[in-house]
């Protein structure tokens, strides 16, 4: 974002938000809600459990309980009260520091004491659910952390991550020397988001399970508690933090995925440089998210020409290859029903009917001493395993569409006589801010300036 009050062609709005009385009202009620959340979240239980005179204890828990109606509005209002701190900081203050008080906060607040639930990386789930099953409804608090983030990409980039989103604060305070991932590198792996984000919500519209919940590499951190194997995960990947910048967020996050599909199109965002960038090259190194794109002025033209030829091919190409991904998706239902926990009940029953396995699972067991007939189950099994084939038919051309504009997206090329921003990568962490002289130089005589008017009359001593 431009740090001189955002670009000269952008200013005057810019200006109206941010600036004056408003600022400061803006300011007062950001702080008065997070006053507030904080205070309404610490408060007593209500409804304790209650006391058992026979020894029996209740079983610890991995995932936090139904939250209070109350409450839960009061995570809504420190969401809504974050994003909007977290644009002020970096579009407006272009402070780093600021932003980094304001990702402890958030780490705090909805990582740790909220378990990371309810959380905004996962309600697309929620929603997809709720538009495939209409008896499923919607909780309104979901609701609000799916739109709420979304709503300022339109406006203002991705502030949501930039201090905001437990899960890339828990990455972000790991980072400690970053390497640069190779262009194609981070190419090839910036399509897994959006394949991730098509089998999260396969699963999620079918009923079978919330796969990005299930398998959130820091929840269990969050909540001190789960699985062995999802602890390996968790570690691996804070592990892998600490040399490349946010590897959950860059390459698997299916939300960060819809982020970056609406960041371009925001009216504001962060830009290298507050006025004429100097093509020192600073912001690019301070950047561990390759976010920063160099100018291209010499190889542009030569760069046009072979990406009409690719571009050619591709657009010749598209519907054999939405055609290809939709059959190699529907082949792939098989497979991917394995998940849905009524087929795997089915599966485990039938082999143990047929004497194909010995002993019983908790779940064949639980259906057991229900009573039902596994006919039953075995019909639930086959309306959901048809469900899969045309859902997975869906998937398979949502995976080819993903590929084919990823490739048109690399063919295409832009002229840049400047360093720029990818407003779709940058998730505007306020690293680069720092780094640019310009910015530093725009800083301190705005300082300057500040001072000379609280002081009137020291410059002629």
């Amino acid at each position: 974002m431009n740090c001189d009050r955002f670009t000269n062609r952008t200013e005057g709005r810019g200006r109206r938000l941010f600036t004056g009385s408003g600022l400061r009202t803006w300011t007062l009620v950001a702080c008065v809600l997070v006053t507030a959340g904080v205070g309404v979240a610490l408060a007593a239980e209500n409804f304790p459990p209650p006391e058992f005179t026979t020894g029996y204890q209740f079983p610890k828990t991995t995932e936090p309980g139904a939250r209070d109606a109350s409450l839960s509005l009061v995570d809504a209002a420190v969401l809504l009260t974050a994003l909007s701190l977290a644009a002020y900081f970096a579009l407006r203050r272009r402070s780093r520091r600021e932003l980094a008080i304001l990702s402890v906060f958030c780490l705090l607040y909805l990582g740790f004491y909220r378990h990371g639930c309810v959380c905004a990386v996962g309600s697309f789930q929620n929603v997809a659910l709720a538009v495939a099953d209409p008896g499923y409804v919607l909780p309104v608090v979901v609701g609000a952390f799916f739109v709420l983030p979304l709503l300022f990409a339109l406006f203002f980039g991705r502030v949501f991550c930039s201090a905001v989103c437990p899960l890339g604060q828990a990455q972000e305070v790991v980072l400690l020397r970053a390497v640069k991932v190779p262009r194609w590198v981070d190419q090839a792996l910036g399509v897994l988001p959006f394949l991730y984000l098509g089998v999260a919500v396969l699963y999620a519209a079918l009923g079978s399970a919330f796969v990005v919940c299930r398998y959130d590499p820091f929840v269990l951190f969050f909540r001190l508690g789960g699985n062995l194997e999802m602890l390996i995960f968790g570690v691996a990947v804070l592990l892998l933090a600490t040399v490349v910048g946010r590897p959950y967020c860059r390459f698997l996050c299916p939300y960060g995925a819809l982020l970056r599909l609406i960041a371009p199109f925001a009216r504001w965002r962060v830009r290298t440089t507050p006025t004429e960038c100097v093509n020192c090259h600073l912001c690019a190194d301070a950047c561990p998210y390759g976010a920063i794109q160099p100018p291209n002025v010499t190889d542009a033209r030569i760069g046009r020409l072979e990406g009409r030829s690719r571009l050619a091919w591709l657009v010749a190409a598209f519907p054999l290859i939405l055609a290809a991904g939709g059959f190699l998706g529907w082949q792939s239902a098989p497979v991917l029903a394995k998940l849905d926990p009524t087929i795997s009940l089915a599966n485990r029953v039938w082999l143990e009917e047929h004497g194909r396995v010995k002993g019983k699972t908790e779940a064949s067991e639980a259906f057991a001493t229900q009573g039902t007939p596994s006919a039953d189950l075995y019909r639930e099994a086959a309306k959901i395993r048809k469900r899969f084939d045309g859902g997975s038919l869906l998937l398979g051309v949502w995976v080819g569409l993903v590929i084919v504009l990823r490739m048109i997206s690399l063919s295409v090329r832009r002229r840049r006589e400047a360093y720029q921003v990818d407003p779709g990568a940058c998730v505007a962490c306020g690293r680069c801010f720092s780094a640019c002289p310009v910015g530093r130089s725009v800083i301190a005589e705005a300082e300057g300036a500040s001072i000379s008017a609280l002081t009137p009359g020291e410059e002629g001593r």
